[in-house]
């Protein structure tokens, strides 16, 4: 066991479940079971491969109680009837045998089962009408294709609310310990409890969302009455050996009178008295615009929801899975400092399945990187099947793994760029012999340059770095690969790695001195290109010398540098108001530069996802 992550990496126990390590995987939908909502061969491989990767707890994704009604979509799993068993039979056995536990989320969506507005059935809800919001910060947020993407998961039809009698209650609690008792009969471990994200459970839970004044809202008792009950309910099914874990909402941002942590602290309170094992502590945001969707439930700051947690932890006597961009070193201090017991990491996950393998090994440099561009997450407002920037393999269990070859060739990749080095890593993780040729003085290339204004670019090249260094790849910097190079290394593949090409645009004026592509300003920062810098006043150049003195551009140095000191001047126009565009002029307003951006379109950086 790695001493760094000591705490990280204990044993511990939830309710009847004991776990090899406090790593959770938290429910991530993953978009291809059928259109039944039953589970495919896709969806068993997803977690097994995570269970092979060490962790010690997976939650498989929000599965539907009364599938179709009440789910967000066709293609999450249904949990609805008996016909889902034998799947999660089968995905049960095959996590079991990588020693991991297994438990699955069950939900009714309430005011978000798009299915039931798409088959004409109204929504469930604590309390109709709805409070009144406004969603026409979408238009500014979204494309229009992301907009007509999201709208087609209800064929464009508007939703209809109907407020749940005290009879459609007794139903839903009864559906939800159906829903248990099925997957304790397919060999599951437990089940959590969706009563987060402004799903069903978490309306009456929420002041905002419950203006009941019945025997399910009103006041803090009557409002955790329906939670209570249905984990009372599930506990009377399934007995004491079937762990219930609860997801709440630690706050409710961006909605008045609504969820805080103090109130969750009681909700917390009140589920672990009805019978819950544990209690998993996320957030959300108002659903009228997609920033607030980086408020909660897809946090963007690292350790985001540290201080809503603490209240929570303080209030009960279960294990506490705490959620929010946590990654290992900030999971072990947090356990240390009895913050919480267990952590969730799930977009870090899906970037790389052997995390908990790599920390127990002691090499965290190996973990792939999560670099938080929400690719992943956004296919889900559309039902997509998940995409991800560092792994390629996620959302496409069908391609073909790569085998260690029988027959060695030797392999030239000319670029050390992200490409290249993956090209490089994998080749050589098949036992090919790999030299990689990099011109600049370092790997990294565009990405390594990024990384000034999107640090976790930077953790990226370092991955990579690390990954074809402990694969033996033979690394040439400050080297340009010529045609004899090539043919004196006798070499039997060749990969071309070397980026995009980029011309200056056909502006007038576009080739004076003082007029830089990114490849110039990447050029001047690295010192990849002494001709770019040459254009330059003196006072620029002696300041460029200066800041490369000490030692070699790493992105780290590039980042501290470029707090001291940027060769560029005091007034600066952006042309492209694309995400590059804005993110440079962002870093160069923030260190003193008075920026204009010019984009041609209406909206700027509309390619940044949902809900970026």
């Amino acid at each position: 066991m790695s001493s760094q992550h000591d705490r990280l990496l204990s044993s511990s126990t939830i309710g009847p479940m004991t776990l090899r390590n406090r790593i959770v995987m938290p429910a991530m939908d993953q978009n291809v079971c059928t259109t039944d909502g039953l589970l495919t061969e896709a969806n068993i491989d997803h977690y097994e491969q995570r269970a092979i990767g060490g962790a010690g707890l997976l939650i498989v994704e929000t599965s539907a109680v009364m599938f179709p009604i009440g789910a967000t979509s066709r293609v999450q799993p249904s949990v609805a009837t008996d016909d889902c068993i034998d799947g999660f039979a089968r995905l049960a056995d095959r996590v079991h045998a990588h020693g991991a536990k297994v438990i699955v989320q069950i939900c009714h969506h309430g005011k978000t089962a798009l299915v039931d507005t798409a088959e004409g059935r109204e929504l469930t809800v604590a309390s109709a009408p709805l409070p009144v919001m406004d969603y026409g910060q979408f238009a500014i947020d979204l494309t229009i294709d992301e907009m007509m993407k999201m709208a087609a998961k209800t064929d464009g039809k508007v939703p209809v609310h109907h407020e749940a009698t005290v009879d459609d209650l007794l139903m839903i609690i009864d559906a939800f310990a159906d829903a248990a008792e099925r997957m304790q009969r397919a060999g599951c471990d437990g089940i959590e409890v969706h009563a987060a994200h402004g799903y069903l459970l978490s309306m009456f839970l929420s002041p905002f969302w419950n203006t009941r004044d019945d025997e399910y809202g009103g006041d803090v008792e009557r409002r955790t009455r329906l939670l209570r009950e249905v984990i009372a309910a599930i506990r009377a099914r399934c007995g004491a050996e079937f762990a219930i874990v609860v997801r709440l909402d630690a706050n409710e941002f961006r909605m008045d009178g609504a969820i805080t942590p103090d109130l969750a602290a009681r909700h917390a309170a009140a589920a672990v008295g009805a019978g819950a094992d544990a209690i998993h502590v996320s957030a959300i945001g108002a659903p009228d615009s997609g920033v607030a969707f980086t408020d909660g439930p897809l946090p963007w700051q690292l350790g985001q929801y540290r201080q809503i947690t603490k209240p929570i932890r303080a209030a009960v006597s279960v294990p506490v899975i705490a959620v929010g961009r946590i990654t290992p070193d900030i999971g072990n201090e947090m356990i240390a400092e009895a913050e919480c017991d267990f952590v969730s990491m799930g977009r870090q996950l899906l970037a790389d399945p052997d995390l908990p393998r790599r920390l127990g090994d002691g090499r965290p440099d190996l973990v792939r990187p999560c670099i938080n561009c929400f690719v992943c997450v956004a296919q889900n407002f559309w039902s997509d099947v998940p995409r991800c920037a560092v792994n390629a393999r996620l959302g496409r269990p069908d391609a073909p793994v790569p085998q260690p070859t029988e027959a060695p060739l030797k392999v030239a990749v000319i670029g050390g760029g992200p490409a290249g080095l993956e090209a490089a890593r994998v080749a050589a993780g098949r036992g090919h012999r790999v030299t990689i040729f990099e011109r600049a003085a370092e790997l990294g290339g565009t990405a390594r340059f990024s990384s000034m204004t999107t640090p976790i670019n930077g953790a990226l090249v370092d991955y990579l770095v690390a990954a074809v260094t402990e694969l033996g790849v033979t690394v040439r910097t400050s080297t340009d690969a010529t045609p004899q190079l090539i043919d004196d290394g006798r070499f039997d593949r060749v990969i071309v790695a070397t980026g995009a090409v980029r011309s200056r645009p056909d502006l007038p004026g576009a080739d004076l001195d003082h007029v830089l592509t990114g490849d110039d300003l990447r050029a001047l920062l690295t010192g990849d290109d002494p001709d770019v810098a040459r254009r330059l006043p003196r006072w620029q150049q002696l300041a460029l010398q200066a800041g490369r003195r000490t030692r070699a551009m790493s992105p780290a140095r590039i980042r501290t540098l470029s707090r001291q000191w940027m060769p560029i001047g005091k007034r600066v126009v952006v042309v492209g108001g694309g995400l590059v565009g804005i993110e440079i002029a962002e870093f160069l307003a923030e260190r003193g530069r008075r920026v204009t951006v010019l984009e041609a379109g209406a909206y700027a950086a509309t390619e940044m996802a949902h809900p970026r």
